[in-house]
């Protein structure tokens, strides 16, 4: 199976990061974490992202704030699929890092989920691995029904006591 590389601005990203993680080790994902920045450490950055695919790397998620060139640097130098996930930091909440990140180019693609949206950045990346894979594609499925059966032991107990 091929594994998901985990690159971070900042070890400040970490809390929201673990996330995608723990999500990832719930599905038994090989994963990489790094400290890699697009600023600070450009060629480090450069090449992890060149050297992604020979690497076994099938996607990567890429976490930062601010500014968050990150995931475009990353996707500036790879085929692999990119999903970027912008960090809530500074005074304008994540929206600096959501426009930073999800207005790239054409032909330089990152896929964005919300701002601190590890989550969902993992499952995308499950997703993505789950084409080749049907027993991952399974437990997507079976994931799936349980969140929905969740919701609607949920419902019949609010509307049990209202």
């Amino acid at each position: 199976m091929k594994k998901i590389g985990i690159i971070m601005g900042s070890d400040s990203d970490l809390p929201i990061v673990q996330k995608a993680v723990d999500t990832l080790k719930a599905f038994d994902i090989p994963y990489e974490v790094h400290i890699f920045s697009a600023h600070r450490t450009p060629v480090e950055a450069r090449n992890f992202s060149v050297n992604a695919r020979e690497s076994g790397f099938g996607a990567i998620i890429c976490a930062a704030g601010m500014a968050a060139h990150l995931a475009g640097a990353i996707a500036a130098n790879t085929t692999i699929p990119v999903v970027g996930i912008p960090i809530a930091s500074g005074g304008l909440g994540g929206m600096d890092a959501l426009l930073s990140t999800v207005q790239m180019p054409s032909g330089i693609p990152v896929a964005t989920v919300a701002v601190n949206g590890a989550v969902n950045a993992a499952l995308l990346c499950i997703q993505m691995l789950s084409l080749e894979d049907k027993e991952l594609a399974d437990k997507l499925d079976a994931k799936r029904k349980a969140d929905a059966e969740a919701i609607l032991t949920k419902d019949v107990t609010i509307a049990s006591q209202l």
